[in-house]
């Protein structure tokens, strides 16, 4: 290592170490990898409606009309269940990440050892290696060709050298050679926490259900104030104006109505089953060894149409093995003969900088040299070559590379023979010797270089891997396979899991335009030669070509393509760098969890969706009933207290259970449209059936209890009756949950004490038949409605007829 003028560091000594941490100068920085106590509390305590809850509570209790205000404790129980929900999440998925969080390598009393990286300290000396994430900020000591990626802190994807006394950034990757920096500022005073760098931070995947959501709070926000007034200006007139309101105090019951417009208008229940259900597979998935870093991207990864993926450590188990040597006639003249190049074989697989798969070299070729190398270029993802040099004289003198055949000969004069290997399936590399010496300086490869050997490796391919392949295929999720091996290698293990891959592309004749590339990524499955940019290059193509990218990968080369991707997914073995910018990191590196990933995300969007209709079609009905008896000035036909129960009943409950239930039905983009498709005329038919019997009850000069029981008695049975529609086909639990609502209702109408407390009274034969003369077509118009609703969605989304939420 090249090192500075002045004294090379040794470390800290374990004493001064603790000395720092006990003066808070460590990297202890608390950065979550799920979301943060105080964020769950504010969202689901602190927002609008729980606001307009909460004053319409207040309101009712300073009433007197307790009775009235079962919505609150309905809302705080809510809150309550969505919280503790979250925290289980939370808990689970901290746990994981404890388990599984990133270390560090310092020189502590002269030794190298491995700490978390909280426990890094000012002045330790890091010890820095291809694929380490750079932990806190530090000043270069010593230096063996150290190069990082700081894209993920500049957006900036060409490597840095660094050489002493230059300054590394923490959230910076290390993608070549090694080297020693002494940390200068840790914890929350490093570039990386400052800037909240998008490596670590927790941030918001793109959730097309929260999106959706949101939309409708937005819209019901803003038209809640201007109904609230329209609402209490009727029930003043309905009680002979303001002036009289006031002065018989009518006014306090025209409050009454107006609070039990506005509950029914505000969905609560679905931001609630939304947490959950997002809760609740997240904790499933960490069960099955799966760490969901963001909870939406349990949904996210059901929306995926296309998922990219790196062939080592996916495909394969990512560990490597050797296979057998290939002499070649070109290599015979080498002085020394093939003890030479073997032993040059040999240092290649236990130098400092050597991949995995040089490694592999170790146990086949035991016989080391014995003089010291005199130059050397460490191997980079980005040539895919390595070399070394060894002095005149030396049983092993001359400059030796060892690399791609393609990319140490780029004449393909080794075509042939590297081909016929590689269709094969195996990894092939060539060995190659010059007497020309070698530049350190420029990294460029000597001239003169002539063959000597072949040298294969073979690959143990998942055996999960074919099975997971033909489920994303039977789900219509297309598969791109994008690696920096040779592309006859990579398109033979492509074949042997199943894929239709006749060749592989070679990466190098990829186009650079976007649009270009995304018509070669469309006509080709498997990408060979394609360098940590092209992967990145590669998803941005992919995504703007319209498709939802899923990427996987372990090394830290796919780093860059993880984190642009809408989904990344890396395995425990992976990098830390890589782990870091993951969305979903699969901790026992089992690739046949994605598909369980897949349905878990597919049951949250569908059952959401699902759910949604029925909370939309109240908040529909609920804002028509309000605009109705506003504007034709009508007694609102129910008291809070009745809607909390009946809602409960025919809403809440079982929307809790729907929400939890298997669903395999595959994504189809368009929820909010396809919700309000079915949940506005739904909602309609609803609203104008309550407003036709309530007008009509009034004309017949029926009294205001026998109005308002009838009206919730023909409030509950549409409400069941669009329940029903919405949880068809009605088996299994769906049998259990309808089964069990309807003998709540049941006992509602017949128990006297709860009879008593909901003011219902026995309905007289006008009443009975006004009722059941409005349900009837209302129920049929809402059948109507399904049925148009189910059709609708087969024609918009092509799709079969299970996709029909």
């Amino acid at each position: 290592m090249s090192t500075t003028d002045v004294e090379t560091p040794v470390g800290l000594t374990s004493a001064q170490a603790a000395e720092r941490v006990a003066d808070g100068r460590s990297n202890a920085f608390t950065q979550q990898s799920s979301r943060s106590v105080s964020s769950i509390i504010r969202a689901n305590v602190l927002t609008l409606f729980n606001g307009i809850i909460a004053a319409c509570f207040l309101v009712l209790l300073l009433l007197g009309r307790w009775q009235d205000a079962l919505f609150g404790i309905s809302a705080v129980a809510n809150t309550v269940i969505g919280s503790v929900q979250e925290f289980r999440a939370k808990a689970a998925l901290d746990r994981l990440a404890l388990l599984h969080a990133p270390r560090a390598r310092v020189r502590r009393d002269a030794a190298v050892i491995e700490v978390a990286v909280g426990e890094v300290v000012l002045d330790d000396l890091l010890v820095l290696r291809a694929g380490d994430q750079v932990p806190a900020d530090a000043r270069v000591a010593a230096s063996a060709r150290l190069q990082l990626d700081e894209s993920m802190l500049t957006g900036e994807s060409d490597a840095v050298d660094k050489g002493p006394g230059d300054e590394v950034l923490s959230g910076s990757v290390v993608i070549a050679g090694e080297g020693e920096a002494i940390v200068v500022r840790a914890g929350a005073d490093s570039f990386a926490n400052k800037l909240a760098s998008q490596a670590k931070k927790f941030s918001l995947v793109a959730s097309e259900l929260r999106t959706s959501i949101d939309k409708v709070l937005r819209v019901v926000s803003w038209i809640v104030g201007p109904i609230a007034l329209l609402v209490f200006n009727a029930q003043m007139f309905v009680f002979g104006g303001w002036e009289q309101a006031i002065e018989s105090g009518d006014w306090r019951q025209a409050a009454v109505n107006t609070i039990a417009a506005l509950v029914a208008m505000i969905p609560l229940g679905l931001v609630l089953m939304t947490s959950i259900a997002f809760a609740v597979g997240a904790v499933k998935l960490a069960r099955q060894q799966v760490l969901v870093q963001e909870l939406a991207a349990v949904e996210g990864l059901a929306r995926v149409d296309l998922i990219c993926l790196d062939k080592t450590g996916t495909l394969t188990e990512g560990s490597i093995a050797f296979d057998a040597e290939h002499p070649l006639e070109a290599g015979e003249g080498v002085a020394g003969g093939a003890a030479a190049w073997r032993r040059v074989l040999a240092w290649n697989g236990i130098e400092p900088d050597a991949n995995a798969t040089a490694r592999c070299l170790a146990d086949a070729y035991g016989d080391v040299p014995a003089a010291a190398p005199t130059a050397r270029i460490p191997f980079s993802s980005a040539r895919k070559w390595s070399a070394v040099a060894f002095a005149a004289g030396t049983d092993v003198a001359g400059s030796w590379v060892l690399g791609g055949p393609e990319m140490v000969f780029p004449d393909n004069r080794l075509a042939g023979d590297s081909r016929e290997l590689a269709a094969s399936g195996l990894r092939t590399l060539v060995l190659a010797r010059s007497a020309e010496p070698l530049d350190e300086e420029a990294e460029a490869l000597p001239d003169g270089l002539e063959p000597v050997a072949l040298v294969t490796f073979r690959e143990r391919v998942r055996p999960d891997a074919a099975e997971t392949l033909a489920y994303f295929a039977e789900q219509g999720v297309a598969v791109r396979i994008i690696s920096g091996d040779n592309p006859a290698t990579v398109a033979a293990i492509a074949r042997s899991v199943g894929l239709d891959a006749a060749d592989g592309f070679d990466a190098r004749q990829l186009p650079d335009d976007p649009a270009e590339l995304a018509a070669v990524l469309s006509q080709h499955l498997v990408f060979g030669r394609v360098t940590p940019d092209q992967k990145k290059a590669v998803v941005i193509a992919l995504k703007q070509a319209g498709h939802t990218v899923a990427m996987t990968g372990d090394g830290v080369n796919d780093a860059l393509a993880i984190k642009e991707a809408d989904i990344g997914i890396a395995m425990e073995s992976g990098s830390p760098a890589t782990k870091a910018v993951a969305r979903i990191v699969l901790l026992d590196g089992k690739f046949s969890h994605l598909p369980r990933v897949v349905a878990e995300g597919r049951q949250v969007i569908a059952n959401i969706e699902r759910v949604s209709m029925l909370f939309l079609t109240k908040t529909v009905y609920a804002t028509g009933l309000a605009l109705l008896f506003g504007v034709f000035v009508l007694a609102f036909p129910f008291l809070p207290r009745q809607l909390s129960v009946i809602d409960g009943l025919t809403i809440g409950i079982p929307a809790f259970f729907l929400a939890l239930m298997p669903n395999t039905r595959r994504y189809v983009p368009g929820f909010l449209r396809r919700s309000l498709s079915f949940a506005i005329p739904a909602g309609v038919v609803v609203a104008v059936a309550l407003f036709v019997y309530s007008w009509a009850a009034t004309q017949a000069g029926i009294g205001e209890d026998e109005l308002r029981t009838g009206s919730t008695l023909l409030l509950t049975i549409n409400g069941l009756w669009v329940l029903i529609v919405l949880s068809r086909p009605i088996d299994g639990w769906k049998i259990l949950i309808i089964g069990a609502m309807m003998v709540g209702l049941i006992l509602v109408y017949s128990v006297p004490l709860v009879t008593e407390f909901l003011v219902f009274v026995d309905p007289s034969p006008v009443t009975a038949a006004l009722v059941l003369a409005v349900a009837v077509v209302s129920i049929g118009a809402i059948e109507v409605i399904r049925f148009a609703h189910r059709r609708y969605v087969r024609r918009t989304a092509q799709f079969d007829p299970s996709t029909t939420p």
